[in-house]
């Protein structure tokens, strides 16, 4: 039995797990803070215009019940034109608008 590893090592200082962390790995580097704050806005502009897109696109009639795509598949087009379906996707649009006003509201600058 004393052949087999330890499966649970016994637990260490915090300063001493601390200390063995940083002693090989080499230092962080963060982006720019313009890097930052411009991946942050073009995050933010994607993720409300793909939401309001999202949102709209079930009730644009042109786009939706007219589309050939589903048209071409009757099975596809009962489903995807039943009100609940629409609210649902409508419903993630919203989600995706509201992902991206949390990010620009909790952002934080990650400064060296």
């Amino acid at each position: 039995m004393s052949l087999q590893p330890q499966l649970f090592p016994e637990p260490q200082q915090p300063e001493v797990q601390s200390r063995q962390a940083n002693a090989g790995a080499p230092p962080v580097r963060l982006a720019p803070l313009w890097l930052q704050r411009i991946s942050l806005f073009v995050l933010v502009l994607f993720c409300v215009y793909l939401g309001v897109l999202v949102t709209i696109l079930p009730w644009w009639v042109r786009v939706w019940d007219q589309n050939m795509f589903i048209l071409a598949r009757p099975h596809l087009a009962a489903f995807l034109h039943l009100g609940a379906v629409r609210g649902f996707i409508s419903g993630l649009g919203l989600l995706d608008i509201w992902i991206g006003i949390s990010e620009a509201v909790h952002y934080r600058d990650h400064r060296a």
